[in-house]
């Protein structure tokens, strides 16, 4: 089974927004064992709506479209869905009373945009969305499906998660595939490629490792087909084998979709252990890649963003000496710094960040880029110095990526 993914507006091309919504469904599917054939993005127009499903559905059996749902007149997914399968809009009643007793808990008044929202196609699959006006389609023809889902990411998520993948679950016949994730931190993806090039050589038939590069991290994915799913978890173990043999550092996640901040919540969940932080050349970003997590609370206790020195000073109680001689881009600065923010909010673990950010700011001694991170732990305090690039909102990203990843290595091999 191979599927394709399709989102509709104008923003989208114009760089107003951002399509995460291809991101998740492609992900939710790939576990699934869907291939994905492709994925595109079109404007709102008929046409180019007619022109894409042409396209997609010669490729592949099942198409995703996202966007266009809404109750405006720019709005014409659900119209030209209708004209594209021979069918015609009809009056949902049981769409409407939803529409009604959910604009009624947010105080809003109903109006006639609002119930052309349950006129939906008379031959398609209705898909109820609990968290929005606008319903799911699922038209089926020639053995083929396309499903029409709102843009609104958290509406999209809600379709797809209790009306979407349970159906494609009991009608499709899922394929073999199955895949891994590994994590590798602050190594550029061309430098990885060439300590791995022997491993990807000796790679069974059904075995492929692809190589996904963002800030400060490059994740490595194994995917298997067919014979080669018997002998992914070994090509994993020689893979993780390979990285320890050249020194570096990574994380295997134990669900390839877990972010590493939440990876990291789980094994302090797991030891019943606590954390905090004080940013200053992250400002704070740190703090929201853990709080990004849902049940953080448990074991995240708070930040002290200690941008400047006076704040270090008073704040984190950073000695002054240190700052005057040192500088507060330091060894001595970072480890003071988590050292105090463990003990003031009495957690297990404390991460410490500061640098220069950039663009500005930076000298020879210590250039645009330069960043002291330090692990607080119960029985010790480690520092590690980075060097990264000339781009500020780069920089803090791979240093927040850094730290997590100093931590989760910590947790891993049971450091304290």
């Amino acid at each position: 089974m191979n599927a394709s993914i399709l989102t509709i507006g104008d923003e989208i091309l114009m760089g107003q927004i951002t399509d995460t919504n291809s991101a998740r469904i492609a992900r939710e599917l790939t576990a699934y064992g869907i291939e994905i054939k492709q994925t595109q993005s079109i404007g709102d127009q008929a046409s180019a709506i007619f022109q894409a499903l042409d396209s997609l559905l010669a490729c592949s059996g099942l198409v995703i479209v996202t966007g266009g749902l809404g109750p405006t007149k720019d709005d014409l997914t659900k119209h030209s869905l209708c004209e594209y399968f021979d069918d015609t809009l009809v009056f949902h009643d049981q769409t409407y009373r939803h529409i009604e007793k959910l604009l009624a808990r947010r105080n809003v008044p109903m109006n006639p945009l609002n119930r052309d929202q349950a006129l939906l196609p008379a031959k398609a699959e209705i898909l109820p969305n609990r968290k929005g006006t606008a319903a799911g389609m699922w038209f089926s023809k020639d053995g083929k499906s396309v499903i029409s889902l709102p843009g609104v990411p958290f509406e999209m998520e809600c379709i797809l998660e209790e009306e979407v993948l349970p159906r494609i679950a009991r009608r499709f016949p899922l394929g073999n595939l199955d895949f891994r994730m590994l994590f590798v931190y602050n190594v550029a993806e061309s430098a990885l490629a060439g300590k791995l090039e022997a491993f990807e050589a000796q790679l069974p038939e059904g075995i492929r490792l692809a190589y996904l590069p963002s800030p400060g991290l490059v994740k490595l994915r194994l995917t298997a087909k067919g014979s080669g799913l018997q002998e992914l978890p070994n090509q994993t173990q020689k893979l993780e084998e390979e990285l320890k043999k050249n020194r570096f550092s990574y994380m295997v996640p134990q669900e390839s979709s877990d972010s590493l901040a939440a990876q990291i919540g789980r094994l302090l969940r797991e030891k019943g252990q606590t954390l905090s932080t004080a940013e200053s050349c992250t400002g704070g970003y740190l703090a929201h890649l853990i709080t990004a997590v849902p049940g953080s609370s448990d074991y995240y206790k708070g930040s002290v963003i200690a941008y400047g020195n006076e704040i270090k000073e008073k704040l984190l109680h950073v000695p002054h000496t240190i700052l005057e001689q040192q500088g507060a881009v330091s060894e001595e600065c970072v480890k003071a710094m988590a050292s105090s923010v463990r003990q003031q909010s009495g957690t297990d673990f404390a991460l410490a960040t500061s640098g220069i950010a950039g663009p500005g700011g930076g000298t020879e001694s210590k250039p645009v880029g330069t960043v002291w991170m330090a692990l607080a732990g119960p029985d010790s305090c480690q520092a590690k110095l980075f060097h990264f690039s000339s781009d500020r909102e780069r920089n803090i990203e791979r240093a927040s990526l850094q730290a997590l990843g100093m931590l989760f290595n910590a947790l891993k091999d049971g450091l304290s």
